[in-house]
């Protein structure tokens, strides 16, 4: 975005992101915000998608990748991490490649933490009637 757009402008753009990344997740924070810090809402629509998730040198589905890392190197952010991994479901990460990355983060991070983002993740799935791993659908190789 231009330096010269508007501040409403700014949200607008960064609220059109966050529904393709975070769809009614990510407006659901926003709105809880409402009451207590509007402000904060507003910066993160209008920087945090507008600007940082807007960005092109990473696709979305990678800037999820880098976010349940953090989020699982964090610890005790389970309701971001909620909302992040219906974000990576929605960007076309599938289950497998999630629950890979947060088996990943065990080495960096620790097991409890990846425990943690691990049981978050499940959590999601199953909110989503996604079938446990080992029972989803494989693509078949020939028919891409």
């Amino acid at each position: 975005m231009s330096e010269s757009t508007t501040r409403e402008e700014r949200f607008a753009h960064g609220l059109e992101v966050l529904r393709k990344v975070d769809g009614e997740a990510g407006q659901r924070v926003i709105d809880s915000l409402a009451d207590i810090s509007p402000e904060l809402g507003h910066q993160i629509v209008s920087w945090g998608f507008g600007e940082i998730y807007d960005r092109p040198a990473l696709a979305p589905r990678d800037r999820q990748l880098v976010t349940l890392g953090m989020l699982t190197a964090l610890g005790g952010c389970d309701p971001q991490l909620e909302v992040h991994v219906n974000a990576a479901l929605n960007v076309g990460l599938t289950p497998e490649q999630i629950v890979e990355a947060l088996l990943h983060s065990a080495g960096y991070c620790g097991f409890p933490r990846a425990l943690n983002a691990t049981f978050v993740a499940k959590k999601v799935f199953a909110e989503r009637g996604l079938p446990p791993l080992g029972q989803q659908p494989t693509p078949d190789a020939t028919s891409a």
